[in-house]
């Protein structure tokens, strides 16, 4: 089977691996329908994170169930399923309080346990802790949206919910990029009054107010936070989302948060520190982390399954496998917002 792999920075490459087989009573099979790049796969790809030369690299993918092991309940062969970002036992007592993300025995993809996301095939264990099946197997036009659930739509969701997002209130989303995105689709559906999309980018101010922004905001730093103040008569906003992971991004977020405000977040945080003293002086709390997005995909499921969301738009590349690499280049040049992979 072919699969991508990272070997330096910058150096991303489709190769031929083993063919994953089923090896414990937990594990599955899935033949891969789709997969993406995503955001934090820059990071290593950028060479801000530690490259293992010849990792299979990728942790969001959809796709059909091939084989399962002989303790496996939930999926069968057969079924289309939708993977979350982690791998994770659902019966630790963390799982059960609904963050697999923190999943006592949580496996990442491109381990000895799990293949990586981006490849023909992905072996995985905790199959029925892991896994969601769709009533049926999907027409093709949804499995973007669907895509979408293993990380992206479910982690913009977790950072709504983190910032308490609630009817009437103004939020800001720092981040354009598919997470942010998708947390302006996630404020507005959990009946945001005003939604303020941070973004430079026209193709991405687009998307946004189509996904429910009220208000786009092109400045950063200082102007940013003149600019949400003026829209919000010096107050602030309810709550704010922070789709990046950056200093800046954490700064911003602060500045333009209201006193007794939530600043949920959710970027893979890089060179961040939280500034305690402003939040003890103005009551701003902070809250979120690795999203669980699989306590949430059962319901976002519902959703795209009747229409209500369409999370999906936010892939405006789709390749072949085969052009993996110019996938992760087009992203890491912001040539595209999110890049949708076909074996």
């Amino acid at each position: 089977m072919r699969a991508t792999t990272i070997h330096a920075p910058y150096d991303i490459r489709l190769e031929d691996v083993p063919d994953p087989t089923i090896d414990g009573p937990t594990d599955a099979l899935v033949k891969v329908v789709a997969s993406c790049i995503c955001g934090s796969d820059l990071w290593p790809y950028r060479g801000e994170n530690k490259v293992t030369p010849g990792r299979r690299i990728g942790h969001e993918f959809v796709g059909i169930v091939e084989e399962i092991g002989g303790d496996v309940r939930t999926v069968k062969p057969g079924d289309f399923v939708i993977a979350p970002f982690v791998v994770s036992d659902g019966t630790c007592p963390h799982c059960l309080a609904g963050y697999q993300t923190a999943c006592q025995n949580m496996v990442g993809y491109g381990s000895d346990q799990a293949d990586g996301g981006q490849g023909e095939y992905v072996k995985l264990p905790y199959a029925d802790g892991t896994l969601v099946a769709t009533p049926e197997v999907p027409d093709d036009s949804l499995v973007p949206s669907l895509l979408t659930l293993s990380d992206v739509m479910g982690t913009g969701w977790h950072a709504a919910r983190a910032a308490r997002v609630k009817a009437g209130d103004t939020v800001v989303v720092v981040g354009d990029g598919a997470v942010g995105l998708c947390g302006v689709l996630a404020a507005a559906r959990m009946g945001a009054e005003r939604v303020v999309a941070m973004s430079r980018h026209e193709p991405r101010q687009k998307l946004a107010a189509e996904f429910g922004a009220t208000d786009i905001i092109s400045e950063r730093g200082d102007a940013a936070r003149d600019a949400v103040l003026e829209l919000t008569d010096g107050v602030g906003a309810d709550a704010v989302l922070e789709c990046v992971g950056t200093g800046q991004a954490m700064t911003t977020a602060f500045d333009v948060a209201r006193a007794g405000a939530t600043v949920g977040f959710v970027g893979v945080p890089h060179g961040v520190e939280a500034p305690i003293p402003t939040m003890f002086r103005r009551n701003v709390g902070l809250a979120g982390g690795a999203a669980p997005v699989r306590a949430y995909l059962p319901d976002l499921m519902a959703d795209v399954l009747a229409g209500e969301i369409n999370p999906g738009r936010v892939f405006d590349s789709e390749l072949p496998l085969a052009e993996v690499a110019e996938g992760y280049k087009a992203m890491h040049e912001r040539r595209a917002i999110k890049v949708l992979l076909r074996p």
